[in-house]
């Protein structure tokens, strides 16, 4: 087993000196994601960042090379007045906002880096109670090969799964659709032509740095409309998520990997779609429409729009990220699967309080599945009563 240096870095200007390694090391990382990179978690940091920590460790070879990295920061939770907790989470978890999160590792190096880190988090045992790494690849390397050796270690450790869905892109819009059901391929070609008979309508995208913040706002209030139009606040109202899509936006169209397209009927903004491509995926981030213009489903012939281009540009896989939902299925979008490992040393504070919440998780799971729906429903809002939580909806993507 080779042998690793471990680098930490607490501020976001000192990691700023390992850019360029860091790009190279995702040029290199077969499972790499805009998630993963400086463009998406720096504005996320500068958001989102506080009161967390950074706790990011680079991993090096005998020839300094940069091999791995773990981009991870503290974050402190309250238990109750006298007891709190010392998190290790993802540069990136907690906001809503990031999916595909994973440790960026050169190939061959998968098994030490997970080592090394383990081996790190053990020597600096008196700085975190219990780690979570949440929404990574089913197939994340190192992830993994962390599972593995936590077990072989006999740390505490558990994991959770989310769904997701993607879509398979062919080479050419006529081989796509005829992965879709006779009714949807249909549907794609009728939608515009009503649409087309109705408005003057124009297909276009977000080019350069100079109409993003048009473009931005345009989005905030498209999304905002449908949302407070359902009663949600929507996910915009944030001044904090305005502030990081501005300038992660700003980052990834100066490097050409912004996928920013909307749709005008008669001159006026109806439908727009933000998301972003790399090595040939495209991340399907957020969206809005005009709740006026739902029964032209403007929405739908966007996206359509969308895939179409993207195919044309060599694309080969639309993901739409969190979540699994018919509405993603009729465009041929599979089920996908998301692994989150938390993990605590053995006979710590940590490892106590996780074997406590799994308990009382799958205690809860079976009650839910065990009990009438009403008796559930009254049972959980009495327990958000009796701990003072306000229920809310998640974040709307």
């Amino acid at each position: 087993m080779k042998s690793l240096q471990v680098r930490m870095y607490e501020s976001l200007g000192d990691i700023e000196i390992l850019r360029p390694c860091w790009d190279q090391l995702l040029g290199n990382f077969r499972g790499a994601t805009t998630f993963s990179s400086w463009e998406w978690l720096a504005p996320w940091w500068r958001a989102f960042g506080e009161p967390r920590r950074l706790l990011v460790l680079a991993f090096l070879n005998e020839s300094s090379q940069l091999v791995g990295l773990a981009p991870l920061c503290l974050e402190k939770r309250r238990l109750t007045a006298l007891v709190d907790f010392q998190v290790l989470c993802f540069w990136g978890d907690g906001s809503g906002d990031s999916d595909n999160l994973d440790f960026p590792v050169r190939a061959g190096y998968e098994d030490e880096v997970a080592g090394a880190l383990l081996d790190y988090l053990a020597k600096e045992s008196m700085r975190w109670d219990y780690c979570e790494l949440n929404t990574m690849p089913e197939d994340s390397a190192v992830g993994n090969c962390l599972s593995r050796l936590l077990r072989h270690r006999l740390w505490l450790a558990y994991r959770h799964y989310q769904t997701g869905s993607a879509v398979s892109l062919p080479e050419t819009w006529e081989a796509y659709l005829l992965q879709l059901s006779g009714k949807e391929r249909a549907k794609v070609a009728y939608l515009r032509r009503l649409l087309e008979k109705k408005y003057q309508t124009r297909f276009y995208k977000c080019e350069n740095r100079a109409e993003l913040k048009a473009c931005l706002d345009t989005l905030f209030a498209l999304h905002q409309k449908h949302w407070q139009r359902a009663g949600e606040p929507g996910s915009f109202i944030s001044s904090a998520r305005c502030q990081f899509y501005s300038e992660m936006a700003t980052l990834l169209i100066g490097r050409g990997q912004l996928e920013f397209w909307f749709l005008d009927l008669d001159g006026k903004p109806v439908a727009a779609q933000f998301g972003f491509c790399f090595d040939r995926i495209f991340f399907s981030l957020q969206e809005g429409y005009d709740p006026v213009y739902s029964r032209d489903s403007v929405g739908y012939v966007l996206r359509a729009h969308v895939i179409r281009q993207l195919i044309a540009a060599g694309v080969r896989r639309y993901d739409f990220l969190a979540g699994e939902a018919a509405s993603k299925a009729r465009w041929d979008a599979k089920v996908t699967q998301y692994v989150s490992v938390h993990f605590a040393r053995p006979a710590s504070k940590g490892s106590f309080y996780l074997h406590t919440v799994n308990a009382a998780t799958e205690g809860k799971e079976w009650l839910r599945l065990h009990l009438p729906e009403d008796a559930w429903q009254a049972l959980h809002r009495l327990n958000c009563k009796i701990r003072g939580i306000k229920t809310r909806a998640p974040l709307q993507k």
